[in-house]
């Protein structure tokens, strides 16, 4: 059993860590009881004869996003703790899992009591969990001013940018190979090509597809690195995160595409079309894009319009999408599109299709078929996630043979589910993404923390940065081990759910701590030249894309919770 004997005067000598860790776990199912009885508050409102009611679910949005969010952040404290156990009681791991469980615990019991009255609970029964002795002692020891000093000393003396892994050692060389590559490759081109939004060069994507970057998710039958006989969404995960500490846009995106591709194509493709496009995808012969979301509808994808009609041996595009990531670049885009005119069908009318095209360079582009259709696209100027460029794509009889609907005639009408098995992975991935800039922030905070002098002093020295740093490093570890956990159900066939909930904190998170990261910098990191300024940017788009937060928590999360709460 883990014991410590803290600075803290409040924290009692020879505290039993392991004890305090379950204890903290335990506290936890307050707030969960708490959270279930809300959900069935509003499924009683909002259920009608055929199920759910939409309308009436939109009358309950504020509770539902405060509700999506209190579940996110208490599973992540529960991987939290499953991951300090897995260590052995680690000291730091299980002080800082008990620092995050504090926070949570507080967190989530002031959203609840701010929805207290819709939601039917009771304010004062509420408050005064804190009063319980379990939770009195979480309180009072692990949010102790002392205690967090304490924590940030550590880091900061023994220079600990990340807590151990506890991954397999065949995961661990394939984390330490593309560690070396961003350091390498990526991280030397990364300023550049944000600060003078470039194309993401040659120069990282031949070596990332001689890594097998590109075939994370592709069986290794196709030429991926995934087994045969099952998914490793979590290898996938350890190499989003490394990509993703080097550059957002230039390399940590790279699988993402791919990713969401070969889940489609894996989901519904046929033979012939899986044989076709995986190897290609898998060594990086061919770079793609997915095309879903249009101007005027945003995270609803049911309502994709871009008409798809049919003609002699295939089909023809017409209409618009916008933030095609990547678009200009791929040679491959995986286009969603409306084959059935009769728009009552919402998502069952909907297909998908794989559009050929040449690469081209650049902001902009304009490929003319020799039938007469035309496919042009012009990059979205962005605040951040630059290299990769998004695009406004317009279509005009845009020739699609047959063979290239996903599924072809099987397909038809299925467009929706192979995009849902797409973002699925496309989440946790996001996720991961999250993940690797958060990390690279964390070490920008860090480093300059303890190299720059104020006040006479080291900034590393003050004890409101020293609660910072941990307060950081407990963030980004819940994160890590959250996806990791989360990628481990996914791999069992489940963690759908999980899946969004993890994004939806993770994403949070990384806006959070780069946000801090630049704190830390002061006026040195608004400066273009400082690498926090690009981290604070890039960050800001992941709880936008891959499911914007608001649908994310809103249509998916808290509808789901609802529909399953007794």
């Amino acid at each position: 059993m883990a014991k410590e004997k803290m600075v803290s005067g409040r924290l009692v000598v020879g505290t039993n860590l392991e004890a305090d860790l379950s204890s903290a776990t335990e506290s936890l199912e307050f707030l969960q009881q708490l959270i279930d009885s809300a959900l069935s508050r509003i499924k009683a409102d909002c259920t009608k004869a055929a199920g759910l009611d939409n309308d009436l679910l939109d009358n309950w949005q504020l509770s539902s996003y405060d509700l999506a969010f209190c579940v996110a952040e208490l599973e992540a404290a529960r991987a939290f703790s499953d991951y300090a156990i897995k260590t052995n009681y680690h000291s730091l791991t299980t002080r800082l899992a008990l620092f995050f469980i504090a926070e949570i615990f507080q967190l989530c019991q002031q959203r609840l009591s701010n929805r207290a009255a819709e939601l039917c609970i009771n304010r004062q029964e509420l408050l005064q969990l804190s009063t319980n002795p379990q939770v009195n002692n979480l309180l009072d020891k692990y949010l102790d001013a002392g205690f967090l000093t304490t924590l940030g000393s550590e880091i900061c003396d023994e220079d600990i940018q990340r807590l151990p892994s506890m991954l397999s050692e065949e995961k661990e060389l394939v984390r330490e190979t593309f560690f070396r590559f961003a350091n390498d490759v990526v991280v030397p081109l990364a300023e550049e090509i944000h600060r003078e939004d470039k194309d993401i060069p040659e120069a990282i994507l031949k070596p990332a597809a001689e890594l097998g970057c590109f075939g994370t998710c592709i069986p290794e039958r196709f030429g991926g690195l995934q087994p045969d006989d099952k998914p490793d969404s979590l290898g996938m995960i350890v190499v989003t995160e490394e990509l993703s500490r080097g550059s957002l846009g230039a390399a940590g995106s790279l699988i993402t595409r791919p990713e969401i591709a070969a889940r489609a194509l894996l989901s519904g493709g046929t033979d012939a079309q899986q044989q076709k496009w995986l190897p290609k995808l898998a060594a990086g012969e061919i770079l793609c894009a997915i095309s879903i979301t249009e101007p005027n509808t945003g995270s609803d994808v049911a309502a994709v319009s871009l008409k798809a009609t049919q003609t002699k041996n295939g089909w023809l595009l017409n209409g618009s999408k916008t933030w095609c990531t990547f678009a200009g670049r791929s040679e491959l885009i995986f286009v969603l599109a409306r084959t059935n005119p009769d728009a009552s069908l919402g998502y069952k009318g909907l297909s998908m299709f794989l559009i050929e095209k040449p690469a081209y360079p650049g902001h902009s582009f304009d490929h003319e078929q020799e039938s007469g259709g035309s496919l042009t696209g012009k990059a979205i100027a962005t605040l951040g996630y630059r290299g990769m460029h998004s695009y406004d794509l317009f279509f005009e009889d845009y020739f699609v043979p047959t063979e290239n609907l996903v599924g072809e005639e099987q397909g038809e009408g299925k467009g929706f589910y192979y995009t849902m098995s797409g973002f699925s992975g496309g989440r946790i991935q996001t996720a991961a993404r999250a993940t690797g800039v958060m990390q690279a922030a964390f070490e920008k905070g860090l480093s300059y923390a303890k190299e720059r002098q104020v006040f006479g002093k080291a900034v590393a020295d003050y004890q409101l940065t020293k609660v910072k740093l941990s307060r950081m490093l407990a963030t980004l570890t819940a994160s890590r081990q959250f996806g990791y956990a989360v990628a481990e159900l996914m791999d069992q066939g489940g963690g759908q759910m999980e899946a969004s909930l993890v994004k939806l904190f993770t994403c949070r998170s990384a806006e959070w701590i780069s946000r801090e990261a630049l704190q830390i910098h002061g006026g040195m990191g608004y400066a273009e030249e400082s690498a926090v300024s690009r981290y604070f940017v890039d960050a800001r788009v992941l709880s936008i894309f891959e499911g914007a937060e608001e649908t994310l928590a809103l249509k998916v999360i808290a509808r789901n919770l609802i529909a399953n709460a007794k």
